[in-house]
């Protein structure tokens, strides 16, 4: 059963917990204080279909251009705060939808109240992370070692002295790249929280090992109802974060909307550049708003029938490619005309659903 009884949050114009749709996020990772490169991948980013984006705010000038950046962008801001308190002020009067901060490397509760108070003036959120890389020495010794009570604990320590400042406007995330122990510090904190959940597993690795860890771990803790807002946290670009969380939402059910893909593996039967075409095929999809399965086939022969289940699919074969409806054959055309012959057709989807 998904939390619905969790305070709702506003971070600019969306709003995350009391059973609201999880939201995508990712983080640039681009210099902040280079307005152009940031304000272009934003935009990359919401076009792949980013719902809130994290920029690092370090310094006086990333802050500023904080400022600039929100200005030219569509969707919530939040900025990055580590160790200097004065960088989350000033973030906020430049207009942050959010500010993240760990208030343990924050410094005296003199510094977070500092934090908290401007945060409360501008009726901006906190989102207090906690990550197992930075976990308090004594919590460290208390369970003998980084343990998911340990995460829990330092959270809900966190929590507590902003709640002691009378601010009750946040988001929790305790994050860890050990899998298994990020899943179960969740299933501990769900229960005793209620704060929305931002939900990742950290530091998980490049695009092919980030994404397994990432869809095992995610997949554990958003089919247990937990979760309202999530980050795939991948090393390179960040587009392929939200391509990854957006696939991982929809196979469990919690998004509608986009082309599902399936695709068969390679055989000695394939007669065509199945890799690619799978690719190109994707990337044509991803610019289509259709709630539909497409498959792509690499073999003539099966392809109709393994493609029966799909809404549409494309198979391939010596120079040649088919163009399949609900398993039926609807058009022949020659291999270089293939993506284009899908194109048209997924136009032809599109106009008939604005016309309904």
């Amino acid at each position: 059963m998904f939390r619905d009884n969790t305070k709702v949050i506003h971070i600019g114009d969306r709003v995350i917990g009391g059973g609201n749709p999880i939201l995508i996020q990712s983080m640039t990772n681009t210099k902040t204080e280079d307005v152009e490169a940031t304000v272009d991948q934003i935009l990359r980013l919401e076009d792949a279909g980013c719902e809130i984006i994290r920029c690092t705010v370090p310094t006086h000038e990333a802050a500023v251009a904080l400022g600039q950046i929100k200005k030219r962008v569509h969707i919530p801001v939040v900025a990055d705060i580590h160790f200097n308190y004065r960088m989350a002020i000033e973030a906020i009067e430049y207009g942050a939808d959010k500010i993240r901060i760990n208030p343990g490397n924050i410094g005296s509760q003199d510094k977070v109240f500092a934090v908290v108070s401007k945060a409360k003036e501008a009726g901006v959120p906190i989102r207090v992370g906690v990550n197992s890389g930075s976990l308090e020495k004594h919590l460290i010794e208390k369970y003998g070692g980084v343990t998911a009570q340990g995460l829990v604990d330092s959270a809900l320590d966190k929590v507590a002295l902003i709640e002691s400042m009378d601010y009750d406007n946040m988001v929790v995330s305790i994050k860890s790249s050990d899998v298994l122990m990020c899943v179960k510090a969740h299933e501990l904190l769900a229960p005793v929280c209620k704060y929305p959940l931002h939900v990742g597993i950290t530091e998980s690795g490049t695009v092919t090992s980030g994404n397994i860890k990432s869809g095992i771990g995610l997949g554990m803790i958003l089919s247990q109802g937990i979760g309202d807002t999530i980050r795939v946290s991948l090393t390179g670009d960040p587009v392929e974060e939200i391509k990854s969380a957006r696939i991982i939402l929809r196979t469990l059910g919690l998004r509608k909307g986009g082309i599902e893909i399936v695709s068969c593996p390679t055989c000695g039967r394939t007669q065509i550049d199945l890799i690619k075409l799978a690719n190109d095929v994707e990337n044509v999809a991803g610019k289509y708003d259709l709630d539909i399965k497409l498959a792509v086939m690499g073999c003539v022969v099966n392809g109709p029938g393994e493609a029966r289940e799909a809404d549409l699919g494309v198979a391939g074969g010596i120079g040649e490619g088919i163009l399949i409806r609900k398993g039926e054959i609807i058009k022949k055309v020659p291999e270089s005309e293939l993506l284009n012959t899908l194109k048209e057709e997924l136009d032809s989807l599109v106009a008939a659903k604005n016309k309904q």
